[in-house]
């Protein structure tokens, strides 16, 4: 309480008239910048398409590519990592995503089901994969997740009583009184939170932020589409996608975050380049992406 909290340290290198930002806009939506990126994701393709020959039991899509350099631009641009929670801003202990997959593919099946997870920013390509099997298979599977539990226990109560409860958890995690453990399952408290729109076939959109919790941005993954590009005076087909981000912008300032996505640009559309090794083919040479100032 009152400069400390289980998950996060308090940051003492902001601004002055950024700390009064958190004063001028007190909620996530007010503060929000909505950007677009678009990728080019030929040579990413490829490097799925090999992937996927050699690997037909871990398959991939662009999406496990989208995490893993998301992961490992937050390690390497730590400023995107924070959050705001009670009128200060925090540097966050760990780096968690979240995302929602369907249970089935199908109109009628179960609603999304969400998790989340703590991904390691050393971890390579081949684990973080890894990963995402293992979170896809608890999910899908029959037993109730740690959010599900939790919504069904809340839903148990009056709906006043309800609203109560929702405010008094924004209370306690204003006063950094919420308890690690449950910072750490709740989905909504997370470095960002991304949604797969590509694995529907759908262009990405917009999503809003959420007031609960801590999450300071949304990314929206829309499906990979094939567009002429003029290179050296001929027109040549590219494959393409666009990531649509909702970003608050009290946590670092426009040109930081921008910065930041040519970062995150680079190991997208090269992942072999930035460190990504198809198990079978050996080591890749690697050219380290030199981190911008």
């Amino acid at each position: 309480m009152f400069g400390k909290r289980p998950d996060a340290t308090l940051c003492d290198d902001v601004p002055s008239y950024r700390r009064m930002m958190l004063y001028l806009m007190r909620g996530a939506n007010e503060s929000t910048v909505n950007f677009t990126q678009e990728i080019d994701v030929t040579e990413t393709a490829e490097f799925i398409r090999r992937w996927n020959e050699t690997l037909p039991h871990r398959r991939i899509t662009p999406f496990h590519v989208c995490v893993w350099a998301v992961v490992r631009t937050l390690e390497a641009r730590p400023q995107l990592n924070r959050f705001i929670s009670g009128g200060k801003t925090w540097q966050r202990d760990g780096t968690w995503i979240t995302y929602a997959a369907k249970k089935r593919m199908a109109d009628e099946a179960s609603p999304l089901v969400t998790l989340k997870e703590r991904f390691d920013p050393e971890a390579s390509f081949a684990e973080t994969v890894d990963v995402f099997y293992k979170d896809l298979g608890q999910g899908r599977s029959d037993e109730k997740s740690y959010t599900d539990k939790e919504l069904d226990l809340l839903l148990r109560l009056p709906g006043p009583l309800l609203w109560i409860g929702v405010k008094a958890l924004k209370g306690l995690d204003t006063l950094g009184l919420l308890p690690r453990s449950f910072v750490d399952e709740d989905p909504m408290f997370t470095s960002v939170f991304m949604a797969n729109m590509g694995s529907l076939k759908m262009d990405s959109v917009y999503h809003h932020l959420y007031e609960y919790g801590n999450c300071p941005i949304f990314a929206v993954v829309g499906k990979v589409e094939e567009v002429a590009k003029v290179e050296a005076g001929r027109v040549v087909a590219r494959k393409v996608m666009y990531l649509r981000y909702t970003y608050d912008e009290r946590i670092a300032d426009g040109m930081y975050a921008q910065h930041s996505m040519e970062y995150l640009r680079g190991i997208i559309e090269d992942p072999a380049a930035a460190g990504a090794v198809i198990p079978g083919e050996g080591e890749a040479a690697v050219v380290p992406l030199a981190k911008p100032e």
